[in-house]
């Protein structure tokens, strides 16, 4: 008996859920769709794959990502959905799996309401024209549910999955928020604090001290919704969060939203957004901060910003990291030299380990791990190897381009054996029923022709790509050959981040772990 995988799944909230972990009553009709459909072929059920509340999508539904794990595994035979697009909306998920990769693993998938079916060679445009509609569907949907928030943020609405720290959001009043008394008394004692000349270091410490939980910690033990920390320490008050909250208009009342926007409607990865184009709606909610106080506070800020240059940018900012805690090092600046320290070691007792390093001691390590790495890469026996890798690419440029021109001329040679067929025909020569099926083993070997090609000229360019980037690499490493000063600029092209841990006890040695860029 062939084995059949069923996989289900729904995207909206279902409102008939007694406990979240049950199925919903339409996940619950599609299997019982599936498996009346199963049992009629004769096939054995080897699994259920089950997804609620997913999109189409998204890539990342558990059970969507095991049923093809499960599939690479040929740990079944046939996929059976209710449509085409409970198992994808993309088009390119379409092409990969369904009428690629499934194919190969020897998976036939089949749908019941749009009859797609891949042991059916005559539906794949079918499958294709599904799985462009789908696309199109999801990208107007992405457009209007975009154009609902962009809308809604216009007229003051709170649209976001949590409310800002202090607030709450209003049960009665959907998109407003009421203030939490309990933590918008330590907002306002955040910023009388800082008006009455406390640092925000010495804030957060203060706040630390006394175990006052910090808005992410507040918020799990009140049960609201929070993001999940990804950092240690996560219950800590830290400097950054003292610095946005001094600054964030929202206290005031004014609602102030997409600070960030999605890079697309397929992936859920966000980019920051240019101030001039955020949403910001005066008088929305009641304030928590009074407006005198604010004015203050944002005037010290103000006086206290150090005036930002073009080179004033420190050497390694933003690229240092903590080994212990993972927060990015901060610098500070002592008798005229320049350090990073963590900046979680003076926010609370025991918060960290407290990497420390010079500036330039951290220059003088990078620059002698890359000078090694230079002379390691350029050796003499290591640029040999290096020649002998693009030769070798060459020769296989080589034959895939031999390989197409055959191709073509075949195809050629194809199209004017099939002019010479119709004229046979027009002649009497060939009948009318010969004609036909000659004509369509010609059009099967054209098809087959013109795939190769395509996959001839995809491992071309694939090829091309790799001797580029052999080629961007070692000039790379030629052009920083024996450095002696870094400036920002390498520091950027050459560095993804630098891991910097605690002093080693009784040497002035500091373990440090560079990711290069390369």
């Amino acid at each position: 008996m062939e084995k059949v995988a069923i996989y289900c799944r729904l995207s909206e909230e279902d409102r008939n859920k007694k406990f979240e972990t049950d199925d919903s009553n339409s996940i619950q009709n599609q299997k019982a769709m599936l498996l009346e459909y199963s049992i009629e072929q004769g096939w054995e059920v080897y699994n259920i794959y089950s997804d609620d509340n997913y999109t189409g999508s998204d890539r990342n539904r558990p059970e969507f990502v095991r049923l093809l794990e499960d599939a690479k595994a040929r740990k079944f035979d046939i996929i059976l959905c209710k449509s085409q697009s409970r198992f994808t909306r993309e088009l390119e998920l379409v092409e990969r799996y369904i009428n690629g990769l499934f194919p190969i693993w020897g998976i036939r998938f089949v749908s019941l309401v749009d009859n797609a079916d891949t042991a059916n060679k005559g539906n794949k445009k079918s499958r294709q024209i599904n799985g462009l509609v789908n696309e199109w569907y999801l990208e107007d949907m992405s457009e209007n549910i975009r154009s609902v928030l962009t809308n809604r943020r216009k007229n003051g609405f709170h649209i976001g999955a949590f409310a800002l720290y202090g607030y709450k959001k209003d049960p009665d009043q959907k998109g407003h928020l009421i203030i939490d008394e309990e933590a918008a008394a330590v907002v306002r004692e955040v910023f009388t604090l800082f008006s009455q000349g406390y640092g925000k270091t010495a804030i957060a410490r203060m706040l630390n001290d006394r175990g006052v939980p910090n808005p992410t910690e507040y918020k799990r033990l009140h049960g609201l919704r929070y993001q999940q920390p990804k950092r240690k320490n996560s219950t800590l008050w830290k400097y950054s969060a003292i610095s946005d909250m001094l600054v964030n208009e929202i206290y005031i009342g004014n609602m102030v939203q997409g600070k960030y926007g999605s890079i697309s409607y397929k992936t859920k990865q966000n980019k920051p957004r240019p101030k001039e184009t955020w949403y910001c709606v005066e008088g929305t909610h009641e304030p928590i901060i009074e407006r005198d106080l604010w004015d203050r506070v944002q005037a010290m800020v103000a006086s206290r910003a150090k005036p930002f240059d073009v080179g004033s940018i420190g050497l390694f900012a933003r690229k240092v990291r903590c080994a212990n805690c993972g927060y990015t090092m901060r610098s500070s600046k002592n008798r005229g030299r320049h350090y990073l320290q963590c900046s979680n070691r003076h926010v609370a007792k025991d918060a960290c380990i407290g990497s420390f390093i010079s500036v330039e001691k951290l220059e003088n390590m990078v620059i002698q791990e890359l000078n090694a790495l230079s002379r390691t890469y350029l050796d003499q026996d290591e640029l040999e190897r290096n020649v002998q890798f693009s030769q070798n690419l060459e020769q296989q440029k080589a034959n895939w381009m031999e390989s197409k021109a055959r191709l073509q001329k075949q195809l050629e040679d194809n199209r004017t054996y099939l002019r010479t067929l119709y004229m046979d025909k027009v002649k009497g020569i060939v009948s009318e029923e010969d004609y036909i099926s000659m004509a369509d083993s010609f059009a099967a070997d054209r098809e087959r022709m013109e795939q190769q090609i395509k996959e001839a000229d995809h491992r071309l360019d694939e090829l091309e790509a790799q001797m580029q980037a052999g080629d961007q690499r070692k000039e790379l490493i030629q052009r920083y050959t024996n450095v002696e000063h870094l400036t920002r600029e390498m520091v950027e092209i050459l560095i993804d981040y630098i891991i910097v841990g605690k002093r080693i006890p009784g040497t002035h040695e500091v373990p440090i772990e560079i990711h290069w860029n390369f």
